[in-house]
């Protein structure tokens, strides 16, 4: 046991993660690094296997950069290869991604990431230990129970663990979101069944990601994976047809419906998959949290699932961090507040485009900005209410986008870490800053005067004030996951009640000036 979970002997550690996919990893890391004991409890002897969910999307990889796992993931990672439509002799070549703007000072990772799940889990695995968070394989939960002071899991093998917050990351079929009580709204259409394994295909080449197209959704895919010689293979199966997920079994079912001379091999890893569009009633109870799966799953299509879960850990890392310092237990109410109306969205774009995969029409397959997830918000939320101040480009909420900071600096680099970042523009603003009280307990707030005047020099600054819509003096408070917390006016700062204050009441724990 290290020092840090020995600090106080009631509990085994502050937060209990089960599930050690690539969402409960996230929110391992994420609290780690911010100094908390976390135990993850994962029932399999090992890290998962397959490529299942393999699109990273933008705004994942900008939650990676902060992690400190970014270079990691882009090394084992890939572009998404251009799609190769084998119909009869012909191939038709087109691009399913449409095309992202350029690396720009607002967005430094606009395309998304080929990168298998495999590779995503063991880069987070290997970040979380490195942080000092204790995983255990082979430990299934069997009961997770809570009372006034305490969360409590009882392992297959009679242990009983204590924390102070259990987070369930276990999975569609969640033991921790059937002990919220919490209802696992919507469908799962047992008819439709895919195939999807990870294999050596010989005759195929690796330029492109092959799809011999059927009608009613029945095509075989087969898209080449980075980083090695494996393919993701894809086959719809029919209602009553048997499943085999031999070598043998596999390799003759390609051969069928891909209709040539292909010798599948080695398969690695195989499994059928059953499309599930489902929603939990609730993220919260008590202690007990889920996210994830445990929260919702997706269908395959557009690279959703993985995205949404990874976020949500990423949104609620730093609130339980400000709960356990003290801050109000409402702020994790914030995070079902904020993270449920995300996914209800993301589920009815995620069916829109597996819908569309049952259609011909090439243009159902496009995918675009809405599955980049760079626009998503919070305002108006339980943290950003529609009266706050905004900018002429942000409002509470918005996604703190990338720019150029003085000194050749770089806004996401000033953001990286667990801490709240405040940004002064104008030297009313300084002023303001230098004067802005924060806690002593939680995160710490890193200050910044980026510039003194709102008055552009040169093409950098234009960039920055035009990245943050900033006209006149102004202090921007940034939370931890990169979000907008609050715009101030520094004319507004020092009068009683003003807004940031009582945003602080929120966020932060009881405030102690430093």
């Amino acid at each position: 046991m290290t020092e840090k979970q020995q600090h106080h002997t009631s509990y085994d550690a502050d937060v209990i993660v089960v599930g050690a996919g690539p969402v409960g990893l996230t929110l391992a890391l994420d609290l780690a690094r911010r100094g908390l004991a976390v135990r993850v409890l994962e029932r399999d002897r090992g890290t998962f296997e397959g490529s299942r969910a393999k699109g990273v999307q933008p705004r994942t990889l900008e939650v990676f950069d902060d992690l400190g796992v970014i270079d990691a993931a882009r090394a084992s990672g890939g572009a998404y290869p251009p799609m190769g439509l084998h119909i009869g002799p012909f191939t038709k070549s087109w691009q399913m991604q449409r095309p992202a703007p350029a690396p720009a000072a607002a967005t430094p990772y606009p395309e998304i990431l080929l990168l298998p799940q495999y590779a995503t889990t063991a880069l987070l695995h290997r970040a979380a230990v490195e942080h000092g968070a204790v995983i255990e394989f082979g430990t299934p939960v069997e009961r997770c129970v809570q009372d006034g002071d305490a969360a409590t899991v009882r392992t297959a093998d009679g242990r009983p663990l204590r924390a102070r917050y259990v987070v369930g990351a276990d999975g569609g079929s969640s033991l921790v979101r059937k002990s919220i009580g919490a209802a696992f709204e919507g469908t799962t259409d047992e008819a439709d069944r895919m195939i999807i394994a990870d294999a050596r295909i010989d005759g195929l080449s690796r330029d492109r990601w092959h799809v011999w197209p059927r009608t009613g959704g029945r095509s075989t895919a087969a898209c080449p994976l980075p980083s090695g010689d494996l393919f993701q293979l894809m086959i719809p199966l029919r209602p009553d047809e048997p499943v085999d997920l031999s070598e043998e079994a596999l390799a003759a079912l390609l051969r069928r419906r891909a209709g040539r001379s292909l010798r599948l091999h080695g398969p690695t890893w195989a499994s059928v998959f059953r499309p599930n569009i489902r929603l939990a009633s609730r993220y919260r109870r008590g202690r007990l949290l889920i996210c994830g799966d445990a929260a919702h799953v997706h269908t395959p299509a557009g690279a959703q699932g993985l995205n949404t879960g990874v976020q949500d850990a990423y949104n609620l890392g730093w609130k339980l961090q400000q709960v356990l310092a003290g801050a109000p237990d409402s702020l994790l109410d914030s995070y079902e507040g904020e993270r449920r109306p995300v996914a209800a969205k993301v589920l009815g774009r995620s069916t829109e485009l597996y819908a569309g995969l049952k259609r011909p029409a090439v243009r159902a397959l496009s995918r675009g900005d809405d599955e980049r997830q760079l626009g998503l918000s919070y305002f108006g939320g339980p943290l950003a209410p529609l009266a706050g101040q905004v900018t002429d480009a942000l409002r509470p909420g918005d996604r703190a986008p990338d720019a150029p900071a003085p000194d050749g600096a770089r806004l996401f680099g000033l953001y990286r870490g667990p801490h709240f970042t405040a940004l002064a523009f104008g030297h009313r603003a300084a002023e303001a800053l230098a004067a802005l009280p924060w806690p002593t307990t939680g995160a710490a707030l890193h200050r910044h005067v980026l510039l003194k005047t709102v008055t552009a020099r040169t093409p950098d600054e234009e960039a920055l004030l035009s990245a943050y819509g900033i006209t006149t003096d102004t202090l921007v408070l940034v939370r931890p996951d990169g979000y907008i917390g609050h715009v101030l006016r520094p004319d507004a700062a020092a009068a009683p009640g003003h807004g940031l204050l009582d945003a602080l009441q929120r966020l932060a724990p009881p405030r102690h000036t430093v």
